[in-house]
């Protein structure tokens, strides 16, 4: 499709640049018709699945603060409540927490995705108990660890993360989307085998923050018609 360009003459109203503004944003992304009126329940559950999406950008946004000011400092107490063991549980935990509302409550119209999306979220969901088990009633511990092999039980909840940013890659034209599907499994993956150094490491997280960070500003402000689509091309 062809991109609009943005007219800011004198004589048009302001909320036809506004509109204009949205429309070159989103690059004319997806499909953006109404083909039916957006129930109570259609209107929660996107609110919900965009919540999770918000959710999980801010937690990862935190932690990639806190690692862009550790390379700042060499004072470990510079963040003295954040850095706690129980506050990056607490974190840990809302991750999870939020990657599972966009999982729950993600619109995708064909079932056994959906399905296959939910089943891997269980994975995940064992990965934690296990991190748990290993880690003593603290899941961060075996993730820093040297070498972090324990970090390798966050691959499933990454890739529940990057299929929802590739879902909306493919819907919306939202590109980082495809990068970070490929990018957090990978860094996970690398990370855990130790095949970073700890500069490398941190900035690679910084890096997939930013990106997600950027992909959640895109998707948060649609319109919640997009996410819903035609309801008759829905597959069981």
């Amino acid at each position: 499709m062809r991109i609009l360009s943005i007219d800011l003459s004198r004589n048009m109203p302001s909320s036809q640049q506004a509109f204009r503004f949205i429309r070159v944003l989103y690059f004319l992304m997806g499909e953006t018709t109404y083909f039916q009126p957006l129930t109570k329940e259609d209107r929660i559950t996107v609110i919900l699945y965009r919540t999770g999406i918000f959710l999980s950008a801010s937690i990862i946004g935190i932690c990639a603060f806190i690692v862009f000011k550790s390379l700042q400092t060499a004072e470990d107490q510079a963040f003295p409540f954040i850095i706690s063991g129980f506050s990056l549980n607490i974190l840990l935990l809302v991750l999870y927490f939020s990657v599972g509302l966009s999982v729950f409550f993600i619109h995708l119209y064909i079932g056994k995705f959906y399905r296959t999306l939910k089943k891997i979220y269980y994975l995940a969901f064992v990965c934690l108990a296990v991190l748990f088990f290993i880690g003593h009633g603290n899941p961060v511990m075996p993730l820093f660890r040297v070498p972090p092999y324990g970090t390798l039980l966050l691959l499933p909840l990454s890739l529940c993360l990057g299929f929802v940013t590739a879902k909306e890659a493919f819907c919306f034209r939202l590109i980082e989307g495809y990068i970070l599907a490929i990018l957090m499994p990978a860094y996970t993956f690398f990370y855990a085998l130790g095949a970073f150094s700890g500069r490398g490491a941190a900035y690679g997280f910084i890096l997939i923050a930013a990106l997600l960070v950027f992909f959640t500003f895109r998707k948060v402000f649609m319109p919640l018609h997009y996410d819903i689509g035609d309801k008759s091309a829905y597959q069981p």
